[in-house]
């Protein structure tokens, strides 16, 4: 492919609308184009890359019997109201009316509509279990798109269903996948890492994400370096700690402390001075208390509270799963000040009515601890949640840290991680076969339920992700299996005939051979400008072809990642090539997560 040809136009300057590195790199290198916040066209450097990467998910999961169907962008509401899903899933499923006032959805997701499409196709187990999938454009209308392909409103997302007659079957399906999304993520040559994580909107009993880790990742990982347990940080189990011995229990000090004005947690522990503790008091013995409002299934609300040691930091995802919550909210400060009498900082659980607590496994047994006072500037001490809350549950509501002890091997420590979520596998369970109807009947004519699994790659955040992983001062550096060429061949005289004709054969010969090349023979531009597009760019290998080499008879091979360059006889360049592609390629396969 000839680069004159090429729909491309590099940019020296960094887009100002462009927040993170790969946004600001496929901006800069010609990929993408912002049509609208969120919204992009795609040229063809990005899509060859797309392409490829939807190719590897194509090959791995036909290994696994998975059939390949394309869905309907457009989705009637009346599916939605089925699910239960077209008022919950909130503003982000972009709602409108056609013709004939109808309502209708942009899909962000496909489950209803592939419900749909197998209860009207299978009714007999003897025609389980099923796995389709598609890769297909999906809109959801963020809030606040940003960071470009990776958090969009529109992207090319694969999404994959399985219907089974139980859930053994869907069990074993869940691992089969799980195994070829690694696969799929090795092959892509990223390290990533595969972390228990909470199912969200999208529901079901378990799942799994895949992360490429990248230090601009919004995702925070606990990895343990003894065992292969790996979460995101929000569903990750924090271990149980003793609770700390602060003396014999005594009762209740209402009011006890005064911290006048000061709100902070480590402020507040060092100004809670008395006779017993003249230099403040340790913040593992103080409390926390957070209260919300949660929505449950049937659309009701409730209030509940948490309380944890001062030094701990609320997991709020925990708090609602352990609720079974569809929806969870810090309550409205000035609510929350209503209802307690006392300003933020100063508010405490004892003594609220109508509020089901939830202890933080660190405190059972606690005593002697301070807490909020539900008076502005005060604070009681001697609080014991176990006996002050009456009816409180004791559970894990507190976000794990890196360093603490594993508490799956106990032998391991946490890691962390920062990861950007590419994939996803739900073990959906009946949430959307019972609700619609989808049903089969089973070896002794009964009428069942299917059991659904469902699984996600984010295509083009895929891509993005791999940038964020792998670029430098210069540009991007693609893994070879996804990059829109393999070879940047460089004519650095294209005007002298004998540099333009060794290009030419060059060229040919190494797409004879099946590389993918790129062959810039732009006139009018210097050595460097080549050299920086080259860079920015970021093929895997360089080919450089000019007058000053070929007066040696050599070519000049560089390794775009190592920056190692090799110089060779124009016979021997394919050679050197392949042999460079092959060291490529085996570095990649070590390079992989778990």
């Amino acid at each position: 492919m000839k680069q004159s040809k090429l729909l491309l136009q590099t940019l020296r300057e960094t887009p100002k609308d462009a927040d993170v590195i790969s946004q600001q790199l496929m901006m800069r290198a010609g990929m993408i184009h912002k049509q609208a916040a969120g919204i992009y066209s795609y040229f063809p450097l990005a899509l060859r890359s797309i392409r490829k990467f939807e190719q590897i998910v194509r090959e791995e999961l036909e290994k696994d019997g998975c059939q390949e169907i394309l869905m309907p962008t457009v989705q009637p509401a009346e599916l939605w109201e089925e699910s239960g899903r077209w008022t919950f899933y909130g503003k982000e499923l972009l709602r409108f009316k056609d013709r004939k006032d109808t309502w209708f959805c942009l899909g962000p997701t496909h489950e209803e509509v592939v419900t749909d499409m197998v209860r009207r196709t299978v009714h007999s187990y003897k025609q389980l279990p099923i796995n389709v999938f598609q890769i297909q454009t999906k809109f959801r209308d963020e809030i606040r798109p940003r960071f470009g392909l990776m958090r969009g409103r529109e992207f090319i997302m694969k999404d994959g269903y399985s219907f089974h007659a139980d859930d053994a079957d869907a069990d074993r399906e869940y691992w089969v996948m799980f195994e070829a999304y690694k696969r799929i993520f090795a092959r892509l040559g990223v390290k990533f890492r595969s972390v228990e994580a909470d199912s969200g909107a999208i529901g079901g009993s378990f799942t799994h994400e895949f992360h490429v880790l990248a230090g601009s990742g919004e995702d925070g990982i606990l990895s343990c370096n003894a065992c292969e347990y790996t979460s995101n940080i929000e569903k990750t189990e924090a271990p149980a700690v003793q609770a700390e011995a602060h003396g014999a229990a005594f009762e209740l000090r209402r009011d006890h402390f005064c911290t006048p004005g000061i709100v902070s947690q480590e402020a507040q522990a060092a100004g809670m001075i008395d006779a017993e503790h003249p230099s403040g008091m340790p913040i593992a013995q103080t409390s926390k208390f957070f209260l919300y409002r949660v929505t449950l299934a049937d659309r009701t609300t409730k209030l509940v509270g948490a309380v944890l040691r001062g030094d701990h930091e609320v997991n709020a995802v925990k708090v609602k799963n352990l609720i079974g919550a569809t929806e969870i909210e810090l309550f409205p400060i000035e609510e929350a000040e209503a209802i307690t009498g006392a300003k933020s900082g100063f508010m405490g659980p004892v003594g609220l009515k109508d509020v089901h607590f939830f202890v933080d496994l660190s405190l059972q047994g606690a005593v002697n601890l301070t807490c909020g006072a539900n008076r502005t500037d005060y604070h009681h001490f001697g609080f014991s949640p176990e006996r002050d809350l009456p009816g409180c549950t004791s559970a894990d509501i507190r976000m794990a840290t890196e360093g603490d002890t594993c508490t799956r091997c106990h032998k391991g420590h946490y890691q962390a991680f920062r990861g950007i979520e590419v994939g996803q596998v739900f073990k959906l369970g009946t949430k959307y076969s019972k609700s619609m109807n989808c049903t089969f009947l089973d070896e002794q004519g009964k009428e069942q339920p299917m059991v659904m699994g469902c699984y996600g790659i984010g295509v083009t955040r895929t891509v993005a992700a791999t940038i964020e992983q792998n670029y430098d001062a210069d540009g991007i550096i693609w893994p070879w299996p996804i990059a829109p060429f393999q070879i940047h061949l460089l004519s650095l005289d294209p005007a002298n005939p004998e540099v333009s004709s060794l290009a030419d054969q060059v060229e040919k010969e190494l797409e004879a051979a099946g590389f993918e090349v790129l062959h810039d023979e732009r006139e009018g531009l210097s050595p460097g400008a080549k050299f920086k597009d080259a860079d920015l760019l970021g093929f895997p290998l360089r080919i450089l072809v000019g007058a000053r080499g070929l007066k040696e008879g050599l070519i000049e091979l560089r390794d775009r990642r190592t920056k190692v360059v090799e110089k060779v006889p124009p016979a021997q360049i394919l050679e050197l090539v392949q042999k460079a592609k092959n060291g490529i390629m085996k570095e990649l396969q070590s390079a992989g997560g778990r």
